[in-house]
C-alpha cells in the first residue's frame, strides 16, 4: 500500500469516496461542488490541512483529511481528523489501520499535539475501531450552528 498526499488531479476519486461517507452519515448528504470546493482549498493549502490518500496501484482506495488549529490549553498545533473512509470493496483488509496510522504519523511530523475526530453516535463500528487505535471518548460534547 502506499500513502501519499492527495493532488487536485486526485478529487474526483476523493468525491466518489466521500459520496460512500456521507451516504451513512446522518447529518450529512453527498454535494460534489461542495466537496470539490472543499477538497480543493484543502489541497491547495497546506496551513489549512492534508489530505492523505491510499492508493493500490492508481486506484485511491482511501483517504483522511487533517484539518489544522491551534489549542490554546495546549499552547501548540492540533488538528480535527475528518472524512476518512476507506473504499467498500477494500474494508476488512487492514486498509484503514494503515491510513490511519499514516495519518497520525504525518500529525506527528507536523507538529500536532492532538487529534479529535467526530463519528455518528450510532456508528458502533466506526467506534470500535477507532477505539483499537487508541483513541478516547471525550467528556466533550459537540455542538454546531450552521451559518451559511
Amino acid at each position: 500500500m502506499n500513502i501519499t498526499l492527495a493532488t487536485e488531479k486526485d478529487i474526483p476519486e476523493l468525491c466518489r469516496l466521500l459520496g460512500y461517507l456521507f451516504a451513512q452519515e446522518a447529518e450529512f448528504q453527498p454535494d460534489i461542488a461542495a466537496q470539490q470546493r472543499g477538497l480543493k482549498t484543502i489541497i491547495e493549502s497546506p496551513q489549512t490541512g492534508a489530505i492523505l490518500v491510499s492508493r493500490n496501484g492508481d486506484h485511491i482506495v482511501g483517504m483522511v483529511s487533517l484539518l489544522y488549529s491551534v489549542s490554546t490549553a495546549l499552547g501548540g498545533r492540533v488538528c480535527m481528523l475528518e472524512d476518512m473512509v476507506i473504499a467498500p470493496d477494500q474494508r476488512g483488509s487492514n486498509r484503514g489501520t494503515e491510513l490511519l496510522e499514516g495519518a497520525i504519523t504525518y500529525a506527528r511530523e507536523q507538529g500536532v499535539m492532538r487529534i479529535t475526530l467526530l463519528t455518528d453516535q450510532d456508528n458502533e463500528a466506526a467506534q470500535r475501531f477507532y477505539q483499537r487505535q487508541g483513541f478516547t471518548h471525550s467528556p466533550m460534547l459537540a455542538m454546531r450552528r450552521f451559518i451559511a
